[in-house]
């Protein structure tokens, strides 16, 4: 089944008086790949500015913006049109030596997938390996595709979103304390938590299409009309495999990539400087329009 969808992504920076800018990270672009497909682009800046377009270490677009003269105002605004595909095969065909917990990946695997099985965050008490290893059965094998599924669901059931107006990601043992979190706290919490079973795994942002939002009514589907993130696992056969915590997501065509990276750090959507008097910063604002364009085919 593919679908359509035009997305609109605008941030706006507000200060109380002239300001100057410097260099702004701009990570709005969604990714090319087999299963999705950027059919158009449009990126708008006021004021107007010097754009340069990269790929970074993970081969995601990047914008390298750089605003010309003072404004008390800085507004970045992206349009695209993409393709989306869904798989006919079924999630998580893996190959058979991957089918039972723990599995090995080839030499050649590790070689590639070294930055992304090695944990980034300490967990000196092994809380967090001890939370992982719950998902493990007792009473006999343990299937891959089951302990990932389980875990994934049990984030959705047994956490809260609690949106929060700070930058930055809480550390799984945070998540773990509070029993509450983003999007972002989420994916890391479980991506973390695969890492220490020795799961290859990454961070993913982007955006989240609800149909409800199509129809302006109230939307189950947690993340959606904003910017979202969620992880993937590499599993053999099957490559990298999409779960979302937040709404216990596997895959699907919902979910629009942009960025990955080993941490969020490297996937925040924007990022910049500016320059003029401390107290001049108003806030900011960001707003994402997902749209369905075509009916699936």
């Amino acid at each position: 089944m593919t679908v359509r969808y035009e997305i609109l992504h605008t941030t706006c920076y507000r200060y109380s008086a002239m300001v100057t800018f410097g260099e702004h990270r701009v990570m709005f672009r969604p990714r090319d790949s087999h299963d999705q497909r950027v059919l158009a682009t449009e990126l708008q800046v006021s004021p107007e500015a010097v754009v340069r377009m990269i790929q970074d270490p993970h081969s995601n677009s990047v914008a390298l913006v750089t605003p010309l003269g003072a404004a008390n105002e800085l507004t970045i605004s992206c349009s695209f049109t993409i393709e989306h595909a869904r798989s006919p095969y079924p999630e998580l065909q893996l190959s058979p030596s991957a089918l039972i917990f723990p599995f090995a990946y080839s030499v050649e695997e590790r070689f590639d997938l070294e930055h992304y099985m090695r944990p980034h965050y300490d967990d000196p008490e092994g809380v967090l390996t001890h939370w992982a290893r719950q998902f493990m059965r007792t009473d006999g094998p343990t299937g891959t595709r089951n302990l990932l599924l389980n875990m994934n669901q049990f984030i959705r059931a047994h956490f809260g979103y609690a949106p929060r107006d700070q930058e930055g990601t809480q550390t799984p043992l945070q998540t773990l304390n509070c029993g509450t979190g983003t999007c972002r706290d989420f994916a890391l919490l479980m991506m973390e938590a695969i890492r220490r079973l020795g799961v290859a795994a990454r961070f993913v942002s982007g955006y989240l299409y609800d149909q409800a939002l199509d129809n302006r009514g109230d939307t189950e589907t947690v993340g959606a009309g904003a910017t979202h993130a969620w992880l993937q696992a590499y599993l053999p056969g099957a490559g990298w495999v999409t779960f979302d915590p937040t709404n216990n997501l596997l895959g699907g065509n919902q979910l629009i990539r942009v960025g990955v990276a080993r941490d969020p750090s490297q996937a925040s959507p924007i990022s910049g400087n500016w320059f003029g008097a401390a107290n001049a910063y108003l806030g900011m604002t960001a707003t994402v329009q997902v749209r369905r364009v075509t009916p699936g085919t």
